[in-house]
């Protein structure tokens, strides 16, 4: 499997990562054991890089992550998860309060102290133009919260927006 850099957070990744969406069974029951079946075929094909969210299955999908980086204790993997579609899509919402919540959640989740890749899920485009949230994410990074964030995004624009903040990882 070929690996390269993911973003500025210094890991090598696996080219091809693995989208958990599908396991939190928001799109069709997904038996526990398939699941973790599933999960421990890709990193046994090479996948190091897997894909959550903490809506995905309402945490389903980090708790199986979670479940799988225990049984293995492989450091080589790496989780990327997503927070801030748990709220109404307003940047009120996307409060510190909030934030802290939705990553102890998924800390909780993933069974870990410190999240490697937390991305903003898909936030309103207003949220690009409120620096107080990305300080934030600074912040919860000089805690320990969270190693790196980004921003998952569904348009090119709000990609090069959210860029200009020079903490994001990117790519």
């Amino acid at each position: 499997m070929d690996t390269r850099t993911l973003g500025s957070t210094g890991h090598d990744v696996s080219e091809v990562g693995f989208g958990a969406w599908q396991i939190g069974a928001d799109w069709g029951e997904v038996a526990e054991g398939e699941a973790t079946a599933t999960l421990h075929a890709a990193a046994d094909a090479g996948v190091t890089f897997f894909d959550t969210a903490d809506v995905y299955g309402d945490g389903r999908s980090e708790r199986l992550v979670g479940q799988v980086l225990r049984e293995r204790a492989d450091p080589a993997l790496v989780v990327a998860t997503k927070m801030g579609r748990r709220a109404e899509q307003t940047v009120e919402n996307y409060s510190p309060e909030h934030l802290r919540a939705w990553n102890d959640r998924s800390r909780e989740n993933l069974g870990v102290e410190t999240l490697e890749l937390v991305q903003l899920h898909c936030p309103p485009t207003d949220l690009y133009f409120h620096p107080e949230v990305f300080e934030d994410l600074e912040a919860m990074v000089a805690e320990g919260r969270i190693r790196s964030y980004g921003v998952s995004v569904e348009r090119v624009e709000v990609g090069l927006k959210a860029m200009a903040y020079p903490g994001l990882a990117r790519g």
